[in-house]
């Protein structure tokens, strides 16, 4: 049956249906909005030192409930996981000038993070199994000017955590953990991210759970945590009645959550295991499916790691496969497969990055006397990273979609069809 004529050379289909798209949101949300909505007290922060500085009922019992769930003292509610790690950069005291190292595999804003409080984003390679940062090429790019590292969770397996904690107590540095594609999971028993210094979850649209926009903090640290409430609400404005006596990034803003949203996240947090589980259930199907495919490497799972599959990440063997990515995507899709990712983004390689230009179009702040020495974001620095995304990833959007076992069947097959079929490509 594999030799049955491919699609993209007239053959029919091996997937015949459109994909149903994950959708984690019940009728336990939609009661705990309406709620709200009836209440009328859609937000109850203010951004002065009263009771409401901390926010509305809602939001309380969220955080005190993922105080609970993430196991941390602290956990302190967001807008967006992007005002999170923002936010958690300025908590630690990070500088003007001060390097971050980060993963360049990562989402965007990671690194943006970093230069929003005019700190230096240093970019260090990844594991090519786990896709996460190399505690060895983090070693590798500390310099006198190094004060944290921005360790990812991608795709839903937990870092290297132990190595890079081990680095961070040799240096006196912070680790941040953004562990937004990762909740539910586990490290050596630990729950993944709260191992950080400082770190947290998304509750973006398309993650595991979700308020729609959102995000969490944790941190089993007091003044960090204190100093999250604050930069997340108006820190400035706030400082002097409160007595907190550091301005160190008491630049405040407003990342606050609203109680509507608090409302859906509590709701969410009870059904979240539920809903990493139903991810590693099809993750598992995907590779009984995949297994003993020539050329294609699929993910692993280190020892006493769990994995969330926020993606369901794919390696061509560029060794054994000699047909370019794009043509076995093109191929692929013909067939009907849906949510496929190839080369998965390369921060280091955006544009601001390479022209350093991000403040204003002088170069500020590598053009300036805040950056100590010069950084490089030439291609090289990465090359792990940079293979994998300009010839030999190509994964598969896991947390987009709810497919059956008929799909996972069909799936299956049109992998062996394309893959046992690649010289006609």
């Amino acid at each position: 049956m594999v030799n049955e004529k491919l699609a993209i050379l007239g053959g029919p289909k091996a997937i015949k249906t459109e994909f149903k798209k994950y959708n984690s949101i019940g009728t336990e949300e939609l009661e705990a909005a309406k709620k709200v909505i009836e209440d009328g007290s859609l937000s109850k922060f203010v951004g002065c030192w009263e009771p409401e500085f901390y926010g509305g009922n809602k939001v309380q019992e969220f955080e005190r409930l993922c105080e609970k769930t993430f196991n941390v003292k602290y956990a302190i509610s967001v807008n967006s996981w992007t005002s999170g790690l923002i936010a958690a950069v300025g908590a630690i005291g990070i500088q003007p000038g001060d390097e971050i190292i980060v993963t360049p595999w990562t989402m965007c804003a990671t690194a943006t993070a970093i230069l929003h409080w005019n700190a230096i984003p240093v970019f260090a390679d990844i594991e090519s199994e786990t896709f996460n940062i190399d505690p060895e090429s983090v070693r590798k790019n500390i310099s006198p000017y190094t004060k944290a590292i921005m360790a990812v969770d991608i795709f839903g397996h937990s870092c290297d955590i132990d190595s890079l904690m081990e680095i961070a107590e040799e240096f006196n540095l912070k680790i941040i953990g953004d562990t937004a594609q990762a909740p539910g999971t586990f490290n050596k028993n630990r729950v993944t991210g709260s191992i950080a210094h400082v770190g947290g979850y998304s509750l973006n649209r398309h993650k595991h759970i979700q308020t729609g926009e959102g995000g969490i903090c944790v941190t089993n640290d007091k003044q960090i945590s204190e100093n999250l409430q604050l930069i997340r609400n108006h820190a400035e404005a706030v400082v002097g009645d409160k007595g907190h006596s550091d301005l160190t990034n008491m630049v405040g803003y407003n990342f606050r959550m609203g109680e509507i949203e608090a409302a859906i996240g509590i709701e969410q947090i009870k059904k979240m295991n539920k809903f990493v589980q139903s991810r590693i259930d099809t993750a598992e199907k995907l590779t009984n499916q995949l297994s003993g495919i020539p050329g294609l490497k699929l993910p692993i799972v280190k020892p006493k790691c769990t994995h969330s599959y926020y993606m369901y990440p794919m390696i061509i063997d560029t060794e054994i496969i000699k047909v370019p990515r794009k043509k076995i995507q093109d191929a692929l899709e013909a067939e009907g497969m849906q949510g496929l990712d190839p080369g998965y983004i390369n921060v280091h390689r955006l544009p601001m990055y390479q022209e350093k230009i991000a403040y204003g179009s002088s170069g500020f702040p590598w053009n300036s006397e805040i950056c100590k020495r010069e950084i490089s974001y030439k291609k090289g620095i990465c090359p792990v990273a940079e293979e994998l995304h300009d010839k030999s990833y190509l994964g598969f959007n896991n947390c987009d979609y709810d497919i059956t076992d008929n799909e996972i069947n069909s799936i299956g097959f049109a992998y062996k069809k394309v893959f046992s079929q690649l010289e006609l490509l």
